[in-house]
């Protein structure tokens, strides 16, 4: 049926002193939202539904929802209190597409209408689903599903918890397959409800419980979570984020029952262990127990005809020990080991004393080649040279003073024929000056041998192989002869090599002699 075109002509202005008569004049603003808000409550009915993409979300600190449903031409300004939000399962994104049920009202005070939504559905997946979704896509990121952190079940179990409706069906089938398969197991059953508002927190509350007081108890080893099938709403209790978390913080290793074996929850991702059923739990945590006695018997049996073969086997053994000559003659088991010792010491003296020769021949070649390229012995002879020398100057110096003094003497007889005292006083100066002239000489002389001395010693410094070490050189020797190592061409590898820096040796081993060649 088709519905008249909107006419606000034919709107009843509501009652009050500021109720303007409709074209009578103009009217405030807060009058014409008025009409518009009874325009709006008048021709759309109480309830619409909404298809639109949501942008623009943002949760209020009061917990109230603001967002713009949109479309590709028209966008709508959406309100959802806190109230309604809370009874959502999923959590509302920009770019979700959703379906909005609620009323058409307008907010006088910014002029604007809006849409309050009382309920939100995803489109295309239902709300469950979604919600199922995004927790999953969360605990995920944070590593709740990791195979590294679960943890085995004990084989043997003697404490089980088990947290499950006292009511339901699953816990009768999983006490009556725990006491057909171990019924030396002790079970203890802590009832929660499993579905309906409120059962995530009672079973959170257990879990958490159980761990706190589990000393107190005796200990457990294994926690059962589960119940029996249903539908996704109720199953919906196992894939709250408090039953996660609890099961993720649990000491106990947990095991997930819940629901067919078609059912996946979140509790089954975080649990150590997830069973299809709640009688595949039970059937999980607790062995067979007649099996575990058959195979007792087994090994029990298998034992003992290994140890019967082992003693049967170590009787010919040692049958077979006391028939041999060792046992019947053991002297001369001795005295044959004594002449192979005898031998082996003859040996070890012989080899012994060829490698004492040939570290003498090397020590030999080794001190002549050091007193070749030693610096002292140069010094020494330079020594012996400048010594030489001295002796030389000295000797010359001597043959040089006799023959003055000689002329002195024969100078002073002249004067003492010819004229004494002024000649004397004349041979006198010249004595002087030729022996301050001889002085000068002979230190000048001694000056430039110190120095050349020292200049060759510097010399011999600066070419020796002490300075060149310790420029931060070294030279490398073979272990074995002392002998310089010129070229890489000499070594092989695992050679034992010496090398002698400026404050010391230190021995090294050739481990790849081609390495600077790889990664030249």
């Amino acid at each position: 049926m088709s519905r008249e075109p909107f006419n606000p002509y034919l709107i009843q202005p509501p009652e009050g002193p500021w109720a303007p008569a409709v074209g009578s004049g103009p009217m405030t603003v807060s009058q014409l939202s008025a009409l518009v808000k009874q325009a709006i409550e008048t021709a759309l009915p109480a309830t619409v539904h909404v298809v639109g993409q949501i942008s623009n979300f943002k949760r209020h600190s009061s917990g109230h929802l603001y967002f713009t449903l949109k479309d590709a031409v028209s966008e709508l300004s959406c309100v959802m209190w806190r109230s309604e939000a809370a009874r959502m399962k999923f959590m509302p994104a920009d770019g979700l597409e959703v379906i909005a049920t609620g009323a058409v009202e307008v907010f006088e005070r910014a002029g604007r209408y809006q849409l309050y939504v009382r309920r939100l559905e995803p489109r295309g997946i239902g709300a469950l689903e979604l919600a199922f979704r995004q927790l999953r896509e969360k605990l995920e990121k944070e590593g709740l599903f990791e195979a590294a952190r679960k943890r085995p079940l004990p084989r043997f179990p003697r404490r089980v918890a088990l947290v499950t409706s006292p009511t339901g069906a699953a816990i009768a089938d999983m006490l009556r397959t725990i006491q057909r398969r171990y019924a030396c197991v002790c079970v203890s059953v802590y009832p929660v409800r499993v579905q309906g508002a409120g059962a995530a927190t009672e079973i959170a509350g257990a879990i958490a419980r159980i761990n706190a007081h589990a000393a107190r108890l005796g200990g457990f080893d294994v926690l059962i979570v589960g119940r029996g099938g249903g539908s996704l709403e109720d199953l919906w209790a196992f894939n709250e984020e408090i039953v996660a978390r609890a099961i993720h913080a649990s000491l106990i290793p947990v095991v997930s029952g819940v629901g067919h074996e078609s059912d996946v929850t979140i509790a089954d991702l975080v649990a150590d262990v997830r069973a299809a059923t709640p009688t595949a739990a039970a059937e999980l945590v607790v062995p067979v127990l007649a099996e575990l006695l058959e195979g007792l018997d087994a090994i029990d049996a298998r034992y003992g005809r290994v140890m019967r073969a082992g003693i049967t086997l170590a009787a010919a053994r040692v049958c077979a020990l006391t028939q041999r000559r060792a046992f019947s003659d053991p002297k001369q088991l001795i005295h044959r080991r004594g002449q192979v010792l005898d031998l082996l010491c003859s040996r070890v003296a012989g080899v012994l004393q060829g490698q004492i020769r040939g570290r003498r021949r090397q020590l030999d070649v080794i001190e002549d080649t050091v007193r070749r390229i030693a610096p002292h012995h140069y010094l020494l002879r330079l020594a012996r040279q400048l010594g030489l020398g001295v002796q030389r100057l000295d000797r010359a110096m001597g043959r040089l003073l006799g023959a003055t003094v000689q002329s002195m003497h024969a100078h002073s007889a002249s004067i003492e024929r010819a004229s004494p005292a002024p000649r004397l006083r004349l041979e006198m100066s010249r004595t002087d000056a030729v022996s301050r002239t001889l002085d000068r000489a002979m230190r000048h002389r001694l000056t430039l041998c110190g120095e050349r001395i020292e200049a060759q010693q510097q010399r011999l410094r600066a070419v020796g192989y002490e300075s060149v070490l310790a420029r931060g050189f070294s030279v490398t020797r073979r272990k074995k002869g002392r002998r310089v190592l010129r070229s890489v061409g000499d070594l092989r590898d695992c050679d034992r090599v010496v090398t002698q820096l400026a404050d010391g040796e230190f021995e090294s081993e050739v481990v790849n002699r081609t390495q600077l060649e790889l990664f030249g």
